[in-house]
């Protein structure tokens, strides 16, 4: 079943002579429980993808719907809260609160949205992640596989439907870059969330259950198991 599709999806911006399509009619499918890697090259579309199935820009046309519900028919009141209870995010600059600890940028989230910390599934998380030890700490104390490793557990620690992580190994060396991914892909199984990532590296790509190619703001390709 998907939990995440796209139908008609399409992104211009500028008017008229100026305009420029980021993305042309898009349809994509992701199933529950889904690691999808999109790839393409630097300007192909794939951020601006993203930043539509995760609801952080609108498009000029098309659907994104998320567990059966048109997430753009939402106001932007509504689209925040739903964006914030049903999907997590994975930054390539990790965006960790610099002044907070571990803990608190992991439990920020969930703060913000006034809920309790359901501290057994947060130490499970601590432990898939390998951050029990690093949880008074500051992000500045950290390595970059560390930080990530955080905005990671951040990303999961309010038990989205969806992962979508953006380069999430952009800043981190080719060895580090195998343990992130690694990681995402375990916790995808094991606390069964859906892993939407956008890359340039094929090699990295080629570590997701499924693949999808974009290019000129087009699906070109694809290959599932």
């Amino acid at each position: 079943m998907a939990i995440l599709e796209t139908i008609a999806l399409t992104k211009i911006y500028g008017r008229g002579a100026q305009s420029v399509p980021a993305l042309d009619d898009v349809n994509i499918g992701v199933e529950e429980g889904e690691f999808v890697a999109i790839i393409g090259t630097s300007g192909s579309g794939k951020s601006t993808l993203l930043h539509l199935l995760g609801g952080l820009d609108r498009p000029t046309g098309g659907k994104v719907i998320i567990n059966g519900r048109s997430i753009f028919d939402l106001n932007d009141d509504e689209l925040t809260v739903f964006r914030r209870r049903k999907i997590g995010f994975v930054f390539q600059q990790y965006n960790l609160v610099p002044i907070l600890s571990v803990y608190e940028n992991i439990t920020l989230p969930i703060e913000l949205d006034g809920n309790r910390v359901d501290k057994l599934y947060l130490d499970k998380l601590v432990k898939t992640l390998g951050l029990a030890g690093k949880l008074d700490q500051l992000p500045g104390q950290l390595s970059g596989g560390q930080q990530q490793r955080v905005a990671i557990a951040r990303a999961l620690a309010t038990k989205p439907s969806i992962i979508l992580a953006d380069e999430p190994t952009g800043n981190l060396d080719s060895r580090t870059s195998q343990d992130v991914i690694g990681l995402l892909k375990l916790t995808s199984k094991q606390f069964n969330q859906t892993m939407v990532m956008i890359t340039h590296n094929e090699e990295i790509a080629q570590l997701a259950d499924s693949v999808i190619r974009i290019g000129d703001g087009q699906v070109i390709g694809g290959s599932r198991p």
